[in-house]
């Protein structure tokens, strides 16, 4: 918000010096293009030149005070910019025609650039008025998602419904949500049941069913019922508040090219003044000899002026941030935040995309679908034993057996010990019993026989199950099947991204058989079976060893060191801590067609990106030989340092134009 207020102030500022330049120096423009039509005696070229010195001078000086400021601290860290091409060129031309106004004998007979000077700082100034204004545009998003956040809220304070500013709320408080009403915070529904609209927050179309229990998120609009709602997360800590930071932030970054770009602009402008000035003196000793029949001073100040003007690089400046910031803008809109710049390069180049399976690929909810017994004498005997056991666990599978054993109306026990072991499953102790719940790396390390089990687990291996045995005192008691449901877009999303030529792998902790069932589904069909959580990152590495270009899509949690790994990381958003999430690219929702959204933005950002590069280099290579003046002796037409000046504005407008064509981006 702040930096909105300063760039309003500034482009405020900014028309009220502009229309100041305007009205000096559309006089002094008529009078030095119009003098040579008026009637002889009307107005003597001395007392003319002494008027437009009068007129120019404000334009000089008042008016660009701001480039003799920029070129004071240019100087100052022994540096030069833009600034200080036009300083150089409008300074050269006043001078000069200062010193010919002030000469008694030249007054009458020379030609001053007044005009020059003055036309080119009200130029510069209305080509970087409307390079703001159309900036203040690409930033649209961000005020756009600010707007989502409601000033108003209706808090219940002592049993009464009280309209209350938004930043007067803390977390606990009570919230009604009438329908129609933007959700103030982030909470919980207490009471009531509606249909809440989350798609200019998460990107997702399908309104979310909300009933008591039920998250909400600040921003979104109850399209339903009423609601009642807790505040969990206020002010600063809300979603929506972490996903204008994040992109604000992201707006900032630079990618590599930009730095690049910045390294290219600081060693052009010393490179411009020693061609500005290598032009001059060519025009003045030798040229003007052998092509310019009039003054040769006079000549050779418009091609000096005429090639600093020109040549400012300013559309090579604004090339990359221009379009980085529309790219993560767009990218906010659609539920993807992208962190940094560096993303937006990388993606391009990605040759593999490799997904976690719990979570990720499927919904991260596993359920028990199948039991089948061994040694144990019913269904609720096997739960008893295994979620007892797995009591001791926070594992997403260990919590499926513990509800299906309280749903079967098993009353489970405290563990009287308990290990984890990662990648295997749970030894406890139950009712003095050595019990252990696990896989097949689990049951092979202690060298307990399944017999017939053997083969019902291999059949719900074959069927994309998770198959867990439960030994009780050395015997197999049974197997518990568990299975995740796969996301519905997964597939799609796995579709869309092989249409775009990219590897898909799929990592999981499951055993082949379970994997390649997983991946079947899913149609992916490279995949890595039994990779441990530690590992992923060192399966990442691998692909990154053979020269692929790997994003990671995980849960941004538990995947954190395989995501930090990738080249890009992209991690699903819960919904709450956007900003703390691992990864480069974060979608906010869980909906997988966002990782083929988020490759596709960042590659046609970039691609704006280069275009942006290519036509501010062919601007500059194309525009400084024809301003130092190498058509004159063939065509007999120099190019007025007005038009250089016109053409350098239009350069900059023209950068900002083509990158904010982001904005209609459609994956």
């Amino acid at each position: 918000m702040a930096e909105k207020i300063a760039r309003s102030q500034e482009l405020r500022e900014l028309f009220q010096t502009l229309v100041v330049a305007t009205l000096f120096s559309i006089p002094v423009a008529v009078i030095s293009m119009t003098y040579d039509l008026w009637p002889g005696g009307l107005l003597d070229m001395e007392v003319r030149n002494y008027l437009l010195l009068v007129l120019a001078t404000p334009v000089q000086f008042y008016a660009g005070l701001r480039y003799y400021r920029g070129t004071y601290w240019a100087v100052r860290n022994h540096r030069a910019n833009m600034d200080t091409l036009v300083v150089l060129g409008t300074t050269a031309a006043w001078l000069y025609s200062l010193a010919v106004t002030l000469s008694p004998s030249a007054a009458g007979t020379t030609e001053v650039y007044f005009d020059t000077s003055a036309v080119i700082i009200t130029l510069v100034l209305a080509g970087k008025y409307l390079e703001l204004k159309s900036r203040g545009a690409t930033s649209e998003a961000i005020v756009k998602l600010m707007s989502l956040q409601p000033p108003k809220a209706v808090a219940v304070r002592g049993g009464a419904e009280v309209e209350v500013g938004v930043e007067e709320l803390v977390e606990g408080d009570v919230v009604v949500v009438k329908p129609g009403e933007r959700v103030p915070v982030d909470g919980e529904v207490i009471s009531g049941e509606s249909a809440v609209d989350e798609s200019l927050v998460t990107g997702e179309s399908i309104p979310r069913e909300k009933t008591a229990g039920s998250p909400v998120t600040g921003g979104t609009v109850n399209i339903g019922g009423l609601l009642t709602v807790r505040a969990t997360r206020v002010g600063r800590n809300t979603t929506l508040a972490q996903i204008v930071k994040l992109v604000e932030d992201a707006q900032s970054t630079k990618a590599p090219i930009e730095r690049v770009a910045d390294t290219v602009a600081g060693y052009f402008v010393p490179v411009v003044m020693a061609i500005a000035v290598g032009t001059f003196l060519f025009w003045y000793f030798i040229g003007s000899g052998m092509w310019v029949a009039g003054d040769a001073l006079s000549f050779s100040l418009t091609v000096f002026v005429a090639v600093i003007v020109i040549a400012c690089p300013c559309a090579l400046g604004l090339a990359t941030p221009t379009a980085i910031v529309v790219g993560t803008g767009k990218g906010a809109e659609m539920g993807v935040l992208i962190k940094d710049a560096t993303a937006l390069e990388t993606a391009h180049k990605l040759t593999t995309v490799i997904f976690d399976k719990t979570g990720t690929l499927t919904r991260g909810e596993p359920k028990v679908v199948r039991t089948e017994l061994g040694a144990a004498r019913d269904a609720g005997e096997l739960l008893f034993y295994a979620g007892s056991a797995e009591k001791g666990s926070e594992h997403v599978l260990s919590l499926a057996v513990i509800d299906a054993a309280r749903s079967a109306g098993v009353e489970l026990e405290q563990p009287e010990s308990s290990r984890v072991v990662p990648g295997e499953g749970v030894f406890a102790r139950v009712r003095s019993r050595e019990v252990a719940v696990g896989n097949r790396r689990m049951v092979g390390g202690i060298g307990v026989a399944l017999g017939d089990l053997e083969d019902r687990m291999e059949a719900m291996e074959n069927e994309g199950m998770t198959a867990m045995a439960c030994i009780v005192y050395a015997k197999a008691f049974g197997l518990i099947g568990v299975a995740d449901t796969m996301k519905p877009e997964s597939s799609t999303a796995i579709s869309g991204l092989r249409d775009m030529g990219l590897k898909v792998v799929m990592l999981t902790g499951d055993n082949e058989r379970t994997a390649r069932a997983i991946s079947k589904q899913a149609g992916i069909d490279d995949f890595r079976p039994q990779v441990l959580p530690a590992d992923k990152a060192n399966a990442v590495k691998a692909f990154q060893d053979r020269g692929e270009v790997v994003a990671m899509v995980g849960d941004g949690i538990n995947d954190a060191p395989a995501l930090a790994q990738a080249d890009i990381g992209i991690a699903l958003g819960s919904g709450t801590d956007i900003a703390l999430e691992s990864g480069n690219i974060v979608l906010v929702g869980e909906d997988l067609r966002g990782v083929v959204n988020a490759i596709k933005l960042s590659k046609r950002t970039f691609r704006k990106i280069r275009q942006n590069l290519f036509w501010a280099m062919f601007y500059n290579t194309a525009s400084i030989p024809i301003a130092a003046g190498v058509l004159y002796p063939v065509t007999n037409w120099l190019l007025s340092p007005v038009i250089a000046a016109a053409a350098m504005a239009f350069s900059s407008v023209s950068v900002v134009t083509n990158a904010s064509l982001l904005k209609r981006f459609r994956p």
